[in-house]
């Protein structure tokens, strides 16, 4: 009986263990860290695609700065190889600076940005300095739309692979462990690299580049669950004096100090340490981005035989994720602004709340609010409302800096040398507001004076006023234009222009400019060297009355690639003093129209058409269009025309047609070839000579370089009408 029993323990023993045998191993949760180091983090792509090919399923991933950036997309459900197609599809330029394009800035905000070759903050009657080179809004815009899948996510355990990054607290110099909130917020917070990219603000504290404290977060993702952990490691070693390079250089050392010992230790926490070999690169080579993939890549295939016995025995397919195109945004929500108005916001946006929007224009509408330079920090966030629909959250830190001192230089043939200083000041009067003073000194003495409220798509208004004067030999040719016929060749004119505008104007149909207002002007044009006759041609003042519609979306004002430009203005003229004794009312009206073209790469053509003419005959001499010259801020009725000098041609009406072809042949480096032609006299549109073959022509030849001070141009020009041949300068924008 005994010996029975103890055959039944020992077969109930053997039948547990070997049930327990048959029982499957407990699969190892995979975790991967991703350690920070700018453009070199491009090379934790490849070590990506290494483990999907490896079929290693990751259960857990956190990084930093860089790591964060990758392993946040990787974590949102992107496949290695859809990052890698992502990240060579971006602009290398925009990853390191803010880029507004052109067309999504208002036109006083294009004129800044095309008069200025310098801006200051100036507070407290101290000159200060930006905090940073770029607020990071490219890459945070991109980060947004790539992450729109997940956008209501406010919990990184939630995501498609759980996620943790590292931020510092600037304040502090504390580490900040972020497992939830706003995807975008978190990973660009954790790659805001000192001085590069401005802080981020998140739940009240200000962040920056989580590198400075925890460059390599492998205890938050061991603390997350994982049993193995696979590092990719793209931290630089500390660098000689020889190798240190810059300001860049200075701080990345700096910040290598602390990092490189603790990565000692963790290295040695790490089960699987993989340090691609990146040596040749540094933290802002994206342009290199390609070539630091792969060496991810071939420092992961070092080990892949190692990584196949963690993997699940075949290659990770993940599914594709679509990026979507629009948003129907039903509500949106804006944090309170002490300056400006929720209908600013709403018009610089360029979309009201209830409509679809593409995710073209919305990012166009954020790049409009960062245009205005009147925000330090722009985030957003889409959360679902009660009833279903999309809240766009608006989150704006209005910049505490509302004056600004500007500075400019330019020369050109007819105003000469100049210096602009400007001085502009923001919330003036009131909410919205934008005062702005040039005072241009040089050879010829002028200003400008702006006062404008912008209200977004509701009405806005201003105050404009100008001060130009030049002198300048001009040829009898276009002595008419002043009411005498001179027979001597050329004689010496001082022109000046006194100019004073109110006016409104709104937003029309989201892309034209339309307004009108009331203008007074004052005329005076005088020579010195003429004799036996009254040396003043007019000393007039004029009010009129005035309208005008624009529409501008060329990429560059001064070598366009593409887009399209209209003008049209018609003024009135009611009342004069009547100086020359032959004032009676009239009208005029001008128009331009004008695109550009990218042929091939490089290769752009440009055609432009104008005119300009009286409703009424024209009595004033001084209202007559003058053409000629080139390089010149053009005002009151002077208009460039290649092949005849500065002032050379005039007439009440004149048509002209512009066709130039312009070959960047090296990055900002311009050659172009410009032909003009042109019908000038009076009364064209009545005596049927407007429509008939050209009477002038110019050619020209041109190089063109971009500058901070603006374009540096040669344009040397000929007439066959003439045989001369002028040769012109121009020194940075144009003012």
């Amino acid at each position: 009986m005994k010996n029975l029993l103890l055959l039944f323990v020992c077969i109930s023993l053997f039948g547990t263990m070997s049930g327990q045998e048959k029982q499957p191993a407990k699969k190892p949760k995979i975790g991967v860290v991703l350690s920070g180091g700018g453009a070199k983090g491009l090379a934790h792509i490849g070590v990506l695609k290494v483990l999907e090919e490896a079929g290693i399923e990751v259960s857990y991933i956190g990084g930093t700065s860089m790591g964060a950036i990758v392993g946040g997309l990787y974590a949102a459900g992107y496949s290695a190889t859809e990052l890698d197609s992502i990240f060579r599809s971006l602009d290398p330029d925009a990853l390191l600076r803010d880029f507004t394009p052109r067309g999504t800035k208002n036109f006083f905000e294009k004129r800044n940005d095309e008069i200025y070759a310098l801006t200051l903050p100036f507070k407290g009657f101290k000159i200060g300095f930006p905090t940073a080179f770029s607020k990071g809004l490219y890459n945070y815009t991109t980060v947004n739309r790539l992450t729109e899948h997940v956008r209501h996510v406010r919990d990184f355990n939630n995501l498609p692979i759980p996620f943790v990054c590292i931020a510092t607290d600037i304040e502090t110099g504390k580490e900040v462990v972020l497992r939830n909130g706003v995807l975008p917020d978190a990973i660009l917070a954790s790659g805001a690299f000192p001085s590069l990219y401005s802080p981020v603000e998140i739940d009240g504290r200000l962040l920056i580049d989580g590198g400075v404290t925890n460059n390599y977060p492998i205890e938050e993702v061991r603390r997350m669950g994982a049993d193995i952990i696979i590092g990719v490691d793209v931290q630089d070693p500390l660098k000689t004096r020889d190798q240190i390079r810059g300001a860049t250089g200075v701080l990345v050392q700096i910040n290598n100090y602390q990092m490189i010992q603790k990565m000692e230790a963790k290295s040695k926490l790490t089960d699987i340490y993989i340090k691609p070999d990146i040596s040749g690169f540094s933290v802002i080579s994206f342009d290199d981005g390609e070539a630091i993939i792969n060496k991810g890549e071939e420092a992961g295939r070092k080990i892949l035989d190692t990584l196949k016995t963690l993997g699940i025995g075949r290659p990770i397919i993940k599914e594709h994720i679509p990026v979507q195109d629009s948003i129907c945004v039903d509500q949106v929500r804006i944090n309170e602004l002490k300056n400006y108005t929720r209908s600013y916001v709403i018009g610089k946006l360029g979309f009201k709340p209830g409509s679809r929007i593409n995710y073209n224009k919305f990012n166009d509408g954020i790049s409009k609010l960062n245009a205005t330079q009147n925000f330090t920090s722009i985030s957003y966030s889409f959360n679902e409302a009660p009833d279903g629909g999309e809240v766009l959250s608006l989150r704006l830190q209005e910049n505490p800096i509302n004056r600004f001192l500007k500075f400019g230089l330019h020369y050109d043939g007819l105003y000469k040398s100049a210096v602009l200083v400007n001085v502009t000041q923001k919330n003036l009067v009131k909410r919205n507001d934008v005062a702005s003073l040039d005072v241009i000194l040089g050879d010829n003495f002028r200003y400008n004076l702006d006062y404008y409220i912008d209200n977004g798509f509701y009405i806005s208004y201003g105050l404009h006023s100008h001060y130009y004067q030049f002198n300048r030999n001009i040829s009898a040719v276009a002595a008419s234009q002043f009411g005498e016929e001179l027979g001597n060749n050329s004689f010496n004119l001082d022109f000046a222009d006194f100019t004073n505008q109110i006016y409104i104007q709104t937003i029309f149909a989201q892309r034209f400019l339309l307004g009108g207002g009331a203008e007074y002007k004052h005329i005076k044009a005088k020579s010195e060297t003429l004799q036996g006759i009254d040396p003043v041609f007019d000393d007039s003042d004029y009010v009129s009355a005035y309208g005008y519609l624009t529409f501008d979306s060329y990429d560059d004002k001064f070598f366009p690639s593409e887009g399209y430009y209209f003008s049209g203005e018609a003024k009135a003229f009611l009342y004069s003093s009547n100086y020359t004794k032959v004032f009676d009312n009239f009208t005029i009206i001008k128009g331009e129209l004008g695109t550009a073209q990218t042929l091939t790469k490089g290769l752009t053509v440009n055609v432009r058409a104008e005119t300009g003419f009286s409703l009424r005959e024209n009595p004033v001499p001084a209202f007559d269009f003058i053409l000629g010259g080139y390089g010149y801020q053009m005002s009151h009725t002077f208009r460039h025309f290649y092949g005849y000098d500065f002032l050379s041609l005039s007439g009440n009406s004149y048509i002209k047609g512009t066709v130039s072809l312009d070959y960047e042949f090296l990055k900002k480096n311009h050659l172009n070839f410009t032909a003009n032609y042109a019908n000038v006299g009076d009364d064209l549109y009545e005596g049927g000579k407007l429509f008939s073959l050209p009477q002038y022509s110019g050619y020209a030849l041109g190089y063109g370089m971009e500058t901070i001070i603006g374009p540096l141009e040669i344009k040397h020009s000929w007439s066959p009408e003439t045989g001369k041949h002028y040769t012109w300068f121009s020194v940075g924008f144009w003012f």
